[in-house]
């Protein structure tokens, strides 16, 4: 099933399972609380969505495990490790941003229209800049240790 397809079909299903929604109609009408576990367990279905519907994703969690494997061997210091891990979980971060943007958008405006390209092209552009910026990290982190490792 092509990406589009996927998200079709999973926003098909939570359309239909109004139980399983987020808040449902009933709920917002009787005010009823939104159990802790429930948020922590749709959060969850968000990461899941967004890492088997978008190919980026995928990449940005290739990379990740790349610059996990790359600080236990260069056994990088605690402050590189709060870079790195904070570098991943922005991406991630916003990843998860822009796919729901543009679940949103397709949403509300299901044909083309120029403001929903600009709203989906900023979105887009706000994970390539949190993407270069984790690169610079691990430049920074990793080119030097990597550099005298190899002796070069």
């Amino acid at each position: 099933m092509d990406e589009d397809g996927e998200k079709r079909a999973f926003a098909q299903r939570d359309v239909r399972d109004e139980e399983g929604f987020v808040r449902n109609r009933a709920s917002k009408e009787s005010h009823a609380r939104f159990s802790l576990g429930r948020a922590f367990s749709c959060a969850g279905d968000g990461l899941v969505f967004a890492l088997r519907s978008q190919r980026n994703m995928k990449i940005h969690l290739a990379v990740s495990a790349v610059a996990v494997i790359l600080g236990v061997l260069l056994r990088i210091d605690v402050a590189s490790w709060i870079a790195i891990v904070l570098c991943i979980a922005a991406v991630f971060a916003a990843e998860c941003f822009n796919t729901a943007l543009e679940s949103v958008v397709d949403l509300v405006s299901p044909g083309y229209h120029e403001l929903a390209r600009r709203a989906k092209d900023c979105a887009a552009a706000a994970v390539l800049v949190f993407a270069l910026a984790a690169v610079a990290v691990a430049a920074l982190v990793f080119v030097p240790r990597l550099t005298a490792l190899l002796g070069a």
